[in-house]
């Protein structure tokens, strides 16, 4: 196994579709793209396995045409923890474990309310921001050293922790074409990471 993409987010059909599971959005969107199939249900969590691939052109590792050699396309397993945000590195790290992964191979798709909606910012490493999931992950892997593609969801006016916890636990107001917009552009740059076309 190359690469362990993980998408944040809560369980359960209540939470679908908001702020905070836009990572299980972006995880479900790559696994379609690339074809991957079933999720089974291992390490408290769904998990798929298969090839990435570049979705823009020929398939890596397919006929890329004459006079082109083809690319060993990266494996990779998708991971949608189902502990609920705040324990997901209990699914995580055994994960992690089995797969027998390095940390800087681990890449965790997160919502982040400091960034404006529709921004995508990637980053191997750095500070948790009082994220509840990243402090999890960072508990049960023994560091924070994984690659982390956060997905900017925006933020209320107000600072107030209870009107913060309503925003990100709620639906997205935005248009339902931005928000898909949001989560291909999210998968895009997931994609690009594990095909080696952007450094962390």
């Amino acid at each position: 196994m190359d690469w362990l993409i993980v998408g944040l987010g809560n369980p359960g059909r209540e939470h679908a579709n908001t702020r905070h599971n836009v990572g299980f959005m972006v995880a479900d969107t790559l696994a379609e793209r690339w074809g991957l199939g079933r999720p089974a249900e291992r390490f408290r969590g769904r998990i798929v396995e298969g090839r990435a691939r570049d979705t823009a052109g020929p398939a890596l590792g397919e006929s890329a045409g004459e006079g082109l050699s083809s690319v060993v396309r990266p494996r990779v397993a998708v991971l949608w923890p189902q502990t609920y945000m705040n324990d997901a590195g209990r699914s995580v790290g055994p994960a992690r474990g089995a797969l027998k992964l390095p940390l800087d191979r681990v890449v965790v798709v997160h919502d982040e309310i400091d960034i404006p909606f529709g921004e995508i910012r990637a980053r191997l490493g750095g500070g948790l921001a009082g994220h509840n999931g990243l402090k999890s992950l960072r508990r049960e892997l023994g560091g924070g050293d994984f690659v982390r593609v956060r997905v900017g969801v925006g933020r209320p006016a107000s600072s107030d922790p209870e009107i913060v916890s309503a925003y990100v636990l709620g639906r997205f107001r935005e248009d339902p074409a931005e928000v898909r917009e949001l989560v291909e552009h999210a998968a895009d740059r997931v994609q690009r990471i594990v095909l080696g076309e952007e450094p962390v």
